[in-house]
């Protein structure tokens, strides 16, 4: 069975910034891209926050040169998905991980960059338009509806402070709410009730994304009354959460109640030995490409000083 030093799953910006140090180390890591090669950026048309493009740059293609600056460092990129995990308790033991199709692969180190995946509404007009004004990211693509009207699906806490970030930038903000009441804490509440340009609604559903080829209005159903109305927008944000991609490490790897994995202290370290978590996958709290590939670097790092260990 093949054997590599550093097993690197995940190909977002954590993944890649993990392969790049690992590889400049002389780990000769080797990455299986997972389902979605490039991450949740590969849905984004445009990214201006992240340092070094001061143009900003298409999300797809800036993947495709983080995979090329990995694999200059001799990074071997796979095309596949890995569905199953056996790692080693002990340290200094060996892991397992098995390809869809029947592979298997052994690493002395595993570095987790499975990234979260942005829970959507499931309409087809909503998918349609993904990347043509639908975002799950006010954050990264807010600026570009500056003084514009928007809306903003969720009732919790990232929904109201992303509501409160896009109304500082956006003409106003509609805010659907599905139920009656906001489950974000009250605080959060407080502050969305009192800042005037955002039109909060309750009991309010998406029924329709409107527009062809861009997001050009919403048609809103109303869950107690049945009425529907439309309304005009350009920008579309969904904020009903995230779900990490960590159900195949369930029962090895310590994870929160939302599933995300557990890091210990500042590190990249799992409660396995030679095990690294990076990225999405265990950063809830700011879920953005640049704090990815930060903890991607800390992982490799991380790493080779485990391997360093060994030797010693």
């Amino acid at each position: 069975m093949e054997r590599v030093k550093t097993l690197i799953i995940g190909s977002g910006p954590a993944g890649y910034t993990a392969a790049i140090y690992a590889a400049r180390a002389d780990l000769k890591p080797v990455l299986y891209t997972g389902m979605e090669p490039g991450g949740q950026l590969t849905t984004t048309t445009e990214v201006d926050n992240f340092p070094g493009y001061p143009e900003g740059i298409d999300g797809p293609q800036m993947m495709v040169q983080l995979q090329q600056q990995a694999e200059r460092f001799g990074t071997e990129v796979r095309i596949g998905h890995i569905n199953k995990v056996e790692f080693s308790q002990e340290k200094g033991g060996i892991h397992k991980a098995y390809i869809e199709g029947g592979d298997a692969i052994e690493a002395q180190t595993v570095i987790i960059s499975t990234g979260a995946s942005a829970k959507y509404l499931g309409l087809p007009s909503e998918q349609r338009l993904r990347g043509g004004g639908v975002s799950a990211c006010a954050v990264c693509d807010g600026f570009f509806y500056k003084g514009q009207d928007v809306a903003i699906v969720g009732g919790g806490d990232t929904a109201a402070e992303e509501a409160t970030y896009l109304a500082n930038i956006c003409n106003k903000v509609t805010m659907l709410v599905r139920k009656g009441s906001m489950r974000a804490s009250k605080a959060m509440q407080h502050r969305v009730t009192n800042t005037p340009n955002i039109d909060l609604r309750y009991y309010s559903e998406i029924d329709e994304v409107l527009g062809e080829q861009v997001v050009e209005g919403l048609r809103i159903l109303n869950n107690q009354t049945g009425e529907k109305e439309e309304i005009s927008i350009t920008g579309l944000f969904i904020a009903i959460g995230h779900k990490p991609n960590t159900d195949i490490f369930k029962g090895q790897l310590d994870m929160d109640e939302a599933g995300y994995l557990i890091t210990k202290g500042k590190s990249t370290k799992t409660n396995l030995p030679g095990v690294f978590a990076s990225g999405d996958v265990q950063d809830k709290e700011y879920r953005q490409a640049v704090t990815a590939a930060g903890t991607g670097c800390m992982a490799a790092l991380d790493a080779e000083r485990y391997l360093q260990s060994l030797a010693n």
